[in-house]
């Protein structure tokens, strides 16, 4: 089967990586997107132990389409749809890309739909219903360069809804962004990790579950179960494979996390129970200045404001300031990691970061800077 997975930009490589081992073939990266070959059995394995990508969406057909009726006449032939789409079945139309006659999204989806429906009455006399929250299936469609790929979306919602964060600070960062970033700093549990300024606790949760090897996907709902060609027992071996958690050889450092905010702090504790962590995570209500790191080395890792969507641009220097004190002065031979989407912010950290990455976060730009504090 042909495949795309769709990635936060700067995430490409790092989600080629987890997909190429957890069996994925002909793996290639591109922006915001990674094409791949798998079988059901890596379908299904992807959608519960992936971390890194948001949506997988299966190619089901590929046809010329310069035009509406070219589209319209594409869709009814493009599948068998006696065997993909019975009338009792409700079902949503995706669109992304543009062509010839088509550059309005809503417009093609309609066209899409129309073309099924008119279809579903000339076989049964009747249609689907349209099911915009909760369908049974999910069509997707893009469209570029006068071609159009038609495919199914595995699931119904984006993947980075774990379920462990029904509590949730002021613009989070979502969990797959989070657990790529966490996964370049390549922190293995052998040091501490502290988060100075937590918020939900994402980061924290995101490390240790990947550390323990907690699937995200075990309590989500999918849609490829309605698909024609979903095999149960292939389906029952990999559920049976992602329940299985990695036995801890040692005890893990200290792994904390500090907010200021009681309220938010409370939220982040209840997401790290929900999470099943809080043997493992630990979060405290108070400033991170107040804080004193654990004895050892270790990894702070931190998405402060950048005064885009939270936080007054004007009061942000103080804090970004703050923390730099904090840093050379507690943390000597500890890396930072900082999420910043402002870099007049940044400077006021004086520190000059070693490494940096250019990452989306949404629709802000960043960049993930790594300083070694010394």
């Amino acid at each position: 089967m042909k495949l795309v997975a769709s990635i936060s930009q700067g995430l490409e490589n790092e989600g080629a990586k987890e997909l190429i081992e957890l069996g994925a073939q002909s793996v290639k990266a591109s922006r915001r997107h990674i094409s791949f070959e798998a079988d059901m059995a890596c379908l299904y394995r992807l959608h519960l132990r992936a971390r890194l990508s948001f949506r997988f969406l299966r190619e089901i057909a590929r046809f010329p389409c310069n035009g509406p009726y070219e589209l319209y006449s594409g869709v009814q032939r493009s599948i068998d749809w006696e065997n993909w789409l019975q009338p009792r079945t409700s079902f949503r139309v995706d669109v992304t890309g543009f062509s010839e006659g088509l550059s309005h999204t809503h417009f093609t989806a309609l066209q899409v739909k129309n073309a099924i429906i008119d279809l579903q009455r000339e076989l049964w006399g009747v249609r689907s219903n349209i099911d915009l929250s909760n369908p049974g299936i999910c069509f997707h469609l893009h469209l570029a360069n006068n071609q159009a790929v038609f495919s199914v979306d595995g699931s119904n919602s984006s993947l980075h809804k774990r379920g462990y964060k029904p509590a949730v600070g002021i613009a989070p960062i979502k969990e797959t962004l989070a657990a790529g970033l966490m996964r370049m700093t390549e922190w293995d549990g052998t040091s501490n990790l502290v988060d100075p300024l937590c918020g939900s606790g994402t980061f924290l949760i995101e490390a240790v579950s990947s550390l323990l090897g907690h699937s995200s996907g075990l309590d989500r709902k999918f849609l490829f179960k309605n698909w024609p060609d979903f095999d149960t027992s292939i389906w029952e071996k990999e559920l049976k494979m992602a329940k299985k958690i990695k036995p801890l050889t040692k005890k893990l450092p200290k792994i904390v996390g500090c907010e200021v905010d009681e309220m938010i702090a409370h939220s982040a504790s209840d997401n790290v129970r929900k999470a099943g962590l809080d043997n493992y995570i630990e979060i405290i209500n108070c400033p991170f200045q107040k804080f004193q790191l654990p004895s050892g080395l270790g990894l702070l890792i931190c998405n402060p404001p950048y005064g885009k969507r939270i936080g007054d641009e004007n009061e942000l220097p103080n804090l970004y300031k703050a923390l730099g004190e904090y840093c050379k002065t507690h943390a000597s031979g500890w890396d930072l990691w900082l999420l910043n989407g402002n870099p007049k912010l940044s400077k006021h950290l004086g520190m000059k970061a070693s490494r940096r990455f250019q990452v989306n976060n949404g629709s802000i730009d960043c960049r993930w800077l790594n300083y070694e504090i010394r």
